[in-house]
């Protein structure tokens, strides 16, 4: 056999071209896979850690100790001669409503409560809990009759308060500092009451007793000051 026939039984190979997108070499294929891939799964949500500097605190400051809500009623920073710097406060628990004095380090790090605040109108009560209403979702709230305290005694219905939230739970209200009551129950000054001055205890619509001026009567609205459950003015 020749060597011209010999080439003549050889088989042919044709070389196919790729089809589009793909390459003959293998790290360039996955490239270009890791190219068109694009990932579907949610993004990443990572949880905000709150804190703050013990150098920061205030009276108001919502802050987290042993895992609980608390709110600071006064502080006071105290540099001494000798030793380290620290922070003495007196602080309430919005769950229990108990009231303690805490020291902290100064410049220490301390856990905020991420306590928020909507305001909502208190609609009625149902059974042994109190409803507040969000006006514009009419999302309701609500807060257990034990847990409000002597503070149900200023509620009355349509009043717009601030309710609070901890966690995703109700653990307190606050009222408007003033706020308007009509005295249902009042004794009747005796003559001479007015210029001497004094007061006298009242009953207002929502049950509360408030001490005004003589001069008040039943059916009169009188403004209140809800923090101290003090009279300030006729209304």
């Amino acid at each position: 056999m020749n060597l011209i026939n010999h080439l003549e039984r050889q088989p042919t190979f044709i070389r196919k071209p790729y089809p589009l997108g793909q390459s003959s070499f293998h790290g360039q294929k996955i490239s270009k896979l890791q190219n068109s891939w694009r990932p579907t799964a949610s993004p990443v949500r990572f949880t905000r850690i709150l804190a703050l500097s013990t150098n920061e605190i205030k009276v108001g400051t919502n802050i987290e100790v042993d895992g609980a809500p608390w709110r600071v009623l006064e502080f006071l920073h105290v540099k001494p001669g000798k030793g380290a710097a620290f922070v003495r406060t007196k602080i309430r628990n919005y769950v229990t409503g108990n009231t303690v004095e805490k020291t902290f380090r100064a410049g220490a790090s301390v856990g905020e409560a991420d306590v928020v605040k909507e305001t909502k109108q208190y609609t009625y009560k149902d059974g042994g809990q109190f409803v507040f209403m969000d006006m514009s979702t009419y999302e309701e709230s609500r807060l257990n009759e034990s847990d409000l305290g002597d503070k149900k005694m200023w509620l009355k219905e349509g009043l717009e308060c601030e309710v609070l939230s901890w966690n995703g739970r109700v653990i307190d209200v606050e009222f408007p500092i003033s706020t308007t009551y009509k005295v249902v129950e009042a004794e009747i000054g005796v003559k001479g009451d007015t210029v001497q001055g004094g007061s006298k205890p009242v009953t207002i619509e929502t049950g509360a007793t408030v001490y005004v001026p003589f001069f008040v009567n039943a059916g009169d609205d009188i403004v209140v000051d809800t923090r101290t459950a003090s009279y300030m003015s006729r209304a």
